[in-house]
């Protein structure tokens, strides 16, 4: 496994990334399997790890402490904070309570007193940004928290982060996380540019676009029975999606690749990626995946690629993705009644 810097950190971290999104009861709930899961992916050379506090409610999490025990130190370690952990309304968000004792919990569930990358999941647009880089900054000092980092977060707001850091003497925000696929490209024209612009690392999450690139959902088929048709069941049956699929599977297999490993070899050749972030929930998920390490795309093969999905276009739906206030809320997009007219 080679080695890539996580932006300007002076970290280094494998191109792949071990996901626990899966792991627990939100995914695989046998512990065991899990832990051997992580080993083997190890035992590989992948050296990062990826989780979060909300995944199956802590979880993820308490697998993870338990599978790095005695490995921890070799190690990359990153959670996540802001999504819900409770009833409680305070037990969420990006701001400086939550924050404070979500850090807590995360570090007992992981067993282990410092995490190396912590990243904010979302942004919270009822939260100023200095409020949550300000506790970031805290937690740094405090040895805590090694670099810190945003997620999913539009690049306007990324900007925004890093100039509220300059200007307020915080600690600046080091990575993002965002979605990024063949069918999900949109990042491509501010997010990662912004990213290279700050020397920011980027691991991206969803490169299989939640299974629609593993070549198991195709047009005129019904779809297989899994939690993502489950979770996801406008995504997984999106027309424009399941066509670019017919599309890219005789290029996979031109190239002598399956969908699934034409997927990853594209999102690791983007220049601005640092890792890609795999997710599998059993060891022959894992296995595949593992097995795409020395996919080599030609310019050949990204050009061919490039005539079924445009640079910079999300092609169908991403159901988990983050949608700004303005898109949820169509009162935010629209002046009042009386205000409407231009005489």
């Amino acid at each position: 496994m080679q080695y890539r810097p996580l932006g300007r950190t002076g970290i280094r971290v494998s191109p792949y990334c071990l996901g626990a999104m899966m792991f627990g009861k939100g995914g695989n709930p046998d512990h065991d399997e899990a832990i051997r899961i992580i080993h083997k992916a190890l035992d590989c050379g992948i050296n990062f790890v990826d989780t979060a506090d909300r995944y199956s409610a802590g979880e993820s999490e308490e697998i993870v402490g338990k599978a790095l025990k005695g490995r921890r130190d070799r190690i990359v370690l990153a959670t996540k904070v802001h999504g819900p952990m409770g009833d409680d309304p305070n037990m969420q968000g990006n701001s400086r309570r939550w924050i404070t004792q979500a850090v807590e919990g995360s570090l007992r569930r992981l067993q282990t007193d410092y995490i190396d990358l912590y990243q904010i999941h979302r942004p919270a647009p009822d939260t100023d940004i200095e409020e949550t880089l300000a506790v970031l900054t805290d937690l740094m000092r405090a040895g805590k928290v090694r670099a810190i980092g945003s997620s999913t977060f539009p690049a306007s707001e990324i900007v925004e982060a890093q100039w509220v850091a300059e200007r307020r003497g915080l600690a600046r925000m080091r990575t993002e996380q965002p979605p990024y696929s063949i069918l999900d490209r949109g990042i491509e024209r501010d997010v990662l540019p912004t990213c290279q612009r700050y020397g920011m690392g980027v691991l991206v999450w969803s490169p299989l676009s939640k299974g629609m690139l593993t070549g198991r959902y195709r047009k005129d088929q019904p779809p297989p029975d899994s939690l993502r048709v489950k979770y996801f069941q406008k995504q997984m049956s999106d027309a424009r999606s399941l066509e670019a699929v017919e599309r890219l599977i005789p290029i996979a297999q031109g190239a002598g690749l399956s969908l699934t490993h034409l997927a990853l070899g594209f999102v690791t050749a983007h220049p601005a990626v640092t890792s890609a972030i795999l997710g599998p929930r059993t060891m022959e998920q894992l296995d595949d995946l593992l097995a795409a390490a020395e996919v080599r795309l030609s310019d050949e093969v990204l050009d061919q690629i490039d005539q079924v999905v445009p640079a910079g276009v999300d092609i169908g739906l991403n159901e988990a993705n983050y949608n700004p206030p303005a898109l949820v809320n169509a009162g935010l997009r629209r002046r009042p009644l009386f205000d409407r007219d231009a005489a």
